[in-house]
Protein backbone atom coordinates (compact mmCIF):
# COMPACT_ATOMS: atom_id res chain seq x y z
CA UNK A 1 0.00 0.00 0.00
CA UNK A 2 1.32 3.22 -0.94
CA UNK A 3 0.99 6.21 1.60
CA UNK A 4 -1.44 9.32 0.28
CA UNK A 5 1.18 12.00 -0.62
CA UNK A 6 1.07 15.58 -1.83
CA UNK A 7 3.11 14.36 -5.27
CA UNK A 8 0.19 12.27 -6.29
CA UNK A 9 2.62 9.60 -6.30
CA UNK A 10 1.10 5.87 -6.33
CA UNK A 11 4.27 3.91 -7.01
CA UNK A 12 6.24 2.84 -3.39
CA UNK A 13 9.55 2.84 -4.97
CA UNK A 14 9.40 6.17 -6.50
CA UNK A 15 7.74 7.47 -3.58
CA UNK A 16 10.46 5.84 -1.61
CA UNK A 17 13.07 7.65 -4.36
CA UNK A 18 11.40 11.15 -4.04
CA UNK A 19 10.67 11.33 -0.08
CA UNK A 20 14.41 10.65 0.01
CA UNK A 21 15.67 13.01 -1.87
CA UNK A 22 13.34 15.79 -0.30
CA UNK A 23 13.66 15.17 3.17
CA UNK A 24 17.56 15.12 2.47
CA UNK A 25 17.24 18.64 1.09
CA UNK A 26 15.12 19.84 4.14
CA UNK A 27 17.57 18.23 6.89
CA UNK A 28 20.45 19.72 5.13
CA UNK A 29 18.18 23.28 5.28
CA UNK A 30 17.49 22.72 9.03
CA UNK A 31 20.97 22.54 10.28
CA UNK A 32 22.50 25.40 7.51
CA UNK A 33 20.07 27.61 8.23
CA UNK A 34 20.60 26.70 12.26
CA UNK A 35 16.51 26.10 12.57
CA UNK A 36 18.19 22.98 14.75
CA UNK A 37 19.45 24.84 17.26
CA UNK A 38 16.98 27.32 17.82
CA UNK A 39 14.67 24.04 19.10
CA UNK A 40 14.49 23.12 22.56
CA UNK A 41 16.07 19.72 23.44
CA UNK A 42 13.86 16.54 24.60
CA UNK A 43 10.20 17.91 24.03
CA UNK A 44 7.79 15.84 21.68
CA UNK A 45 6.89 19.10 20.31
CA UNK A 46 10.43 19.72 19.08
CA UNK A 47 10.23 16.29 17.73
CA UNK A 48 6.53 17.53 15.80
CA UNK A 49 9.06 20.25 14.52
CA UNK A 50 11.39 17.78 13.13
CA UNK A 51 9.23 15.65 11.24
CA UNK A 52 7.38 18.60 9.95
CA UNK A 53 10.40 20.04 8.18
CA UNK A 54 11.34 17.25 6.80
CA UNK A 55 8.44 15.89 5.31
CA UNK A 56 5.54 18.53 5.06
CA UNK A 57 6.01 18.48 1.42
CA UNK A 58 5.30 15.06 1.39
CA UNK A 59 2.57 14.08 3.80
CA UNK A 60 -0.10 16.05 4.86
CA UNK A 61 0.01 14.12 8.44
CA UNK A 62 3.17 15.52 9.35
CA UNK A 63 3.68 16.35 13.17
CA UNK A 64 0.64 14.61 13.62
CA UNK A 65 0.27 11.11 15.73
CA UNK A 66 -0.84 8.32 13.83
CA UNK A 67 -4.00 7.05 13.67
CA UNK A 68 -3.15 3.69 13.41
CA UNK A 69 -1.47 0.67 15.21
CA UNK A 70 2.34 -0.23 13.27
CA UNK A 71 4.58 -2.77 13.80
CA UNK A 72 7.57 -3.55 11.71
CA UNK A 73 8.56 -7.52 11.53
CA UNK A 74 7.30 -8.79 14.80
CA UNK A 75 7.70 -6.00 16.81
CA UNK A 76 4.85 -3.78 17.68
CA UNK A 77 4.80 -0.22 18.82
CA UNK A 78 3.15 1.67 20.95
CA UNK A 79 -0.81 0.79 20.57
CA UNK A 80 -2.47 3.76 19.43
CA UNK A 81 -4.71 3.73 22.57
CA UNK A 82 -1.93 4.32 24.72
CA UNK A 83 0.15 6.24 22.44
CA UNK A 84 -0.73 9.57 24.15
CA UNK A 85 0.02 8.70 27.70
CA UNK A 86 3.31 6.82 26.29
CA UNK A 87 4.01 10.38 25.13
CA UNK A 88 3.67 12.44 27.86
CA UNK A 89 5.56 9.76 30.13
CA UNK A 90 8.47 9.77 28.10
CA UNK A 91 8.83 14.32 28.18
CA UNK A 92 8.57 13.74 32.13
CA UNK A 93 11.27 11.02 31.67
CA UNK A 94 15.30 13.12 32.67
CA UNK A 95 18.06 13.42 30.26
CA UNK A 96 21.06 14.64 31.88
CA UNK A 97 23.35 12.11 31.30
CA UNK A 98 24.12 9.70 28.76
CA UNK A 99 21.86 6.56 30.13
CA UNK A 100 19.28 8.86 30.42
CA UNK A 101 18.96 9.83 26.93
CA UNK A 102 19.24 6.87 25.34
CA UNK A 103 16.48 5.46 27.35
CA UNK A 104 14.33 8.28 26.40
CA UNK A 105 15.64 7.73 22.64
CA UNK A 106 14.19 4.19 23.23
CA UNK A 107 10.82 4.76 24.38
CA UNK A 108 10.53 7.01 21.51
CA UNK A 109 11.19 4.66 19.62
CA UNK A 110 9.07 2.16 20.68
CA UNK A 111 6.28 4.88 20.73
CA UNK A 112 6.90 5.50 17.16
CA UNK A 113 4.16 8.63 16.77
CA UNK A 114 3.92 8.84 13.70
CA UNK A 115 2.90 7.08 10.27
CA UNK A 116 5.79 7.34 8.36
CA UNK A 117 9.37 8.95 8.91
CA UNK A 118 10.02 8.22 12.80
CA UNK A 119 13.61 6.50 12.65
CA UNK A 120 14.96 9.57 10.80
CA UNK A 121 13.35 12.71 12.87
CA UNK A 122 14.25 10.52 16.28
CA UNK A 123 17.91 10.47 15.43
CA UNK A 124 18.06 14.03 14.91
CA UNK A 125 15.89 14.52 17.87
CA UNK A 126 18.47 12.46 19.99
CA UNK A 127 21.67 14.16 18.75
CA UNK A 128 20.12 17.85 19.85
CA UNK A 129 19.37 16.25 22.89
CA UNK A 130 23.05 15.07 23.16
CA UNK A 131 24.40 17.99 21.50
CA UNK A 132 22.81 21.00 24.28
CA UNK A 133 23.03 18.35 27.32
CA UNK A 134 26.14 16.68 26.83
CA UNK A 135 28.32 18.61 23.95
CA UNK A 136 28.45 15.14 22.01
CA UNK A 137 26.58 14.28 19.03
CA UNK A 138 26.76 10.47 17.82
CA UNK A 139 29.31 10.12 14.86
CA UNK A 140 26.63 8.27 12.88
CA UNK A 141 28.60 6.93 9.79
CA UNK A 142 30.83 4.74 12.45
CA UNK A 143 27.45 2.87 13.61
CA UNK A 144 27.44 -0.72 11.65
CA UNK A 145 23.87 -0.87 10.87
CA UNK A 146 23.23 -4.50 11.44
CA UNK A 147 24.73 -4.23 15.02
CA UNK A 148 22.70 -0.80 15.77
CA UNK A 149 19.19 -2.68 13.92
CA UNK A 150 19.43 -5.81 16.44
CA UNK A 151 20.23 -3.82 19.30
CA UNK A 152 17.50 -1.42 18.28
CA UNK A 153 15.23 -4.33 18.36
CA UNK A 154 16.34 -5.77 21.53
CA UNK A 155 15.74 -2.18 23.05
CA UNK A 156 12.14 -2.97 24.08
CA UNK A 157 13.70 -5.82 26.77
CA UNK A 158 17.31 -4.61 27.12
CA UNK A 159 19.06 -1.16 26.17
CA UNK A 160 22.64 -2.02 27.13
CA UNK A 161 23.47 -3.08 23.62
CA UNK A 162 22.57 0.13 21.95
CA UNK A 163 24.12 2.60 25.49
CA UNK A 164 27.10 0.75 24.19
CA UNK A 165 27.10 0.62 20.92
CA UNK A 166 26.43 4.72 20.79
CA UNK A 167 28.50 5.56 23.21
CA UNK A 168 31.83 4.42 21.43
CA UNK A 169 30.64 6.74 18.94
CA UNK A 170 30.39 9.71 20.09
CA UNK A 171 32.16 12.56 19.05
CA UNK A 172 32.38 15.79 20.23
CA UNK A 173 32.17 17.76 17.25
CA UNK A 174 28.56 19.31 17.69
CA UNK A 175 28.68 21.73 15.07
CA UNK A 176 30.42 19.89 12.29
CA UNK A 177 28.27 20.12 8.99
CA UNK A 178 30.06 16.79 7.96
CA UNK A 179 29.45 14.68 11.08
CA UNK A 180 25.74 15.88 10.27
CA UNK A 181 25.44 15.19 7.07
CA UNK A 182 26.73 11.46 7.29
CA UNK A 183 24.66 10.95 9.88
CA UNK A 184 21.57 11.55 7.68
CA UNK A 185 22.95 9.48 4.74
CA UNK A 186 23.24 6.66 7.17
CA UNK A 187 19.85 7.10 8.38
CA UNK A 188 18.87 6.40 5.32
CA UNK A 189 20.64 3.46 4.36
CA UNK A 190 19.87 1.91 7.95
CA UNK A 191 16.01 2.22 6.33
CA UNK A 192 17.39 -0.02 3.34
CA UNK A 193 17.64 2.76 0.66
CA UNK A 194 20.30 5.20 -0.18
CA UNK A 195 19.94 7.12 -3.75
CA UNK A 196 21.31 10.10 -3.16
CA UNK A 197 24.03 11.87 -0.81
CA UNK A 198 23.15 14.60 0.93
CA UNK A 199 26.01 16.78 -0.22
CA UNK A 200 25.14 16.75 -3.92
CA UNK A 201 21.68 17.90 -3.38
Amino acid sequence: MVLENKLNITDQAELARQEEKISKKKAKEMFETGYLNSLEAGTFETLKKIHKYLFEDIYDFVGKLRKVNIAKGNFRFASLSYLEEAIKNIEKMPQSTFDELIEKYVEMNIAHPFREGNRRSTRIWLDLILKKELNVVVDWSKVDKTDYLLAMERSSIKDVEIKELLKKNLTDKINDREVYMKGIDNSYLYEGYLTFKIDEL
